[in-house]
């Protein structure tokens, strides 16, 4: 039994030349005690001798994936960190080719460990935030943070870097570090009670904060993975989240009022800048494969509104809903009812094109909760618009946008609904490429029947009250 005593937490520097010594020697990692100072250790390893010193020669060579892939670990809080990092440092010297190997348990093992230490440093980066100290008649400008890794010395070039003419200190549970313009210096561990609590400046910066946040763009769950509510209390402006979070439904009602206002009340030009700022929409991943946004279309006065699934390979590729086989259906089935295409507006709950790519087709892929909830926003706005007296959901994807939960269509197919919003009448049916998969003839002709007749009693419904 070896045992390894390393200096500091991160103390990746002890841990490479301790281990060069050990796998020159093969000795295997369950002979090996890896402690940091005089922290605890193995009981049985205490008269253990220390390891050999690294090969004079320099050793052996490893991929630089691997030191790379170490320099991260060695961060982590994980105290088997040093034991995994050597197991996988002795395969290397059989294995030469296992940094490639992303599927092996204990590779993937350590690269989740890598992953949790960048992304603790970004947060680092991101959520420290200085404030204000009189230190004898010039400025100090003093943070806390709470890291859960070993991060902070390896983090400490960021900040000199980026504040480089400032005099300034980071607090954190154990260590902190103090910059006097010229020099880092180290400090032992503080409570964040020695951290000041605020300084004028912050009112200026909430103010700002405020002036800028936009319910358009508020995705509440992506900005809690970004920004988790454990670093909120370290931030002036967060303060404030849950405020304009409860606001955010009110704050986007007042966007549609004022882009009429600002237009004279033309609900064209309204629609158009709508329409338009959908194109650059990202607030879901579906915009990355798609060629484009698919966006309503009709008379933005019309009384009557279909509201279908998504678009598919064809609207897609022309940027216009409802003009492939599923649209070539419905034109015919709403002709059937008495509907001019012309005289309603058609739309989609989801703007964008979800599908699996299968050799050269691009397979349809029903939409998931969270893309028909990100969507939500253009729906919304098209109907405050249009404000149609009727609108019909196509499917089950349209019924769960439009009233914010799964909805089955057999058990509200055929009555009248009142939209949760007060966004007056709404009827559900199946969506036109249900019938396109019935295989047999009889059952598909029954259906289409069933259809038109849906479509025929919903347009009835315009003006009946």
């Amino acid at each position: 039994m070896r045992r390894v005593t390393l200096a500091d937490e991160d103390d990746f520097d002890g841990w490479r030349d301790a281990a060069r010594g050990l796998a020159a020697e093969a000795i295997p990692a369950s002979d090996v005690v890896w402690q940091v100072g005089n922290g605890p250790g193995d009981l049985f390893a205490a008269d253990a001798p220390p390891p050999p010193a690294p090969p004079a020669g320099g050793g052996f060579s490893v991929p630089r994936a691997f030191l790379d892939l170490a320099r991260n670990v060695v961060l982590h809080s994980d105290p088997t960190r040093f034991s995994l990092l050597y197991t996988l440092l002795a395969r290397l010297r059989t294995e030469p080719k296992l940094m490639e190997d992303h599927a092996d348990p204990l590779l993937r093992r350590l690269d989740l460990l890598a992953k949790d230490v960048r992304r603790d440093i970004h947060k680092m980066r991101a959520f420290v935030r200085f404030r204000e100290l009189d230190d004898g008649g010039t400025p100090r400008f003093v943070a806390w943070f709470e890291p859960d890794h070993h991060i902070v010395r390896a983090n400490a070039s960021f900040f000199i870097d980026r504040f480089a003419s400032m005099r300034w200190s980071i607090l954190t549970p154990d260590i902190s570090i103090h910059w006097d313009g010229k020099t880092l210096e180290e400090g032992p561990g503080a409570a964040k009670s020695d951290a000041p609590g605020g300084d004028p400046i912050e009112d200026v910066w909430k103010t700002y904060y405020a002036s800028i946040f936009n319910p358009a763009r508020l995705k509440v769950g992506a900005m809690l993975k970004e920004m988790p509510r454990r670093y909120w209390k370290n931030m002036p402006e967060t303060a404030l989240v849950p405020a304009m979070i409860a606001g955010a439904q009110a704050r986007e009602a007042g966007m549609i009022t004022t882009a009429r206002d600002a237009v004279g009340g033309n609900i064209e030009l309204a629609w158009a800048a709508l329409r338009d700022e959908a194109a650059g929409c990202t607030r879901c991943p579906l915009y990355k494969p798609a060629t484009q946004t698919v966006f309503g279309e009709g008379p933005v006065d019309a009384q009557l509104m279909f509201v279908g699934e998504q678009p598919g390979d064809q609207e897609d590729l022309a940027g216009r809903p409802f003009v492939g086989p599923a649209g070539q259906v419905f034109d015919r089935a709403i002709a059937e009812a008495g509907i001019d295409r012309t005289a309603v507006y058609v739309t989609n709950a989801v703007k964008h094109f979800k599908f699996e790519q299968r050799g050269k087709r691009r397979i349809h892929s029903k939409p998931g909760a969270g893309e028909i909830e990100a969507c939500r926003w253009w729906i919304d706005q098209e109907r405050m618009l249009v404000k149609p007296a009727v609108t019909v959901a196509l499917g089950a994807t349209a019924a769960r946008s439009l009233f914010g939960r799964v909805v089955t269509i057999g058990r509200e197919r055929g009555r009248a609904l009142e939209l949760p919003d007060g966004g007056g009448e709404a009827w559900i049916t199946v969506h036109p490429s249900f019938l396109l998969r019935l295989p047999d003839e009889a059952a598909r002709a029954a259906e289409y029947a069933r259809f038109v007749e849906d479509l025929r009693v919903a347009a009835a419904r315009v003006g009946a009250d």
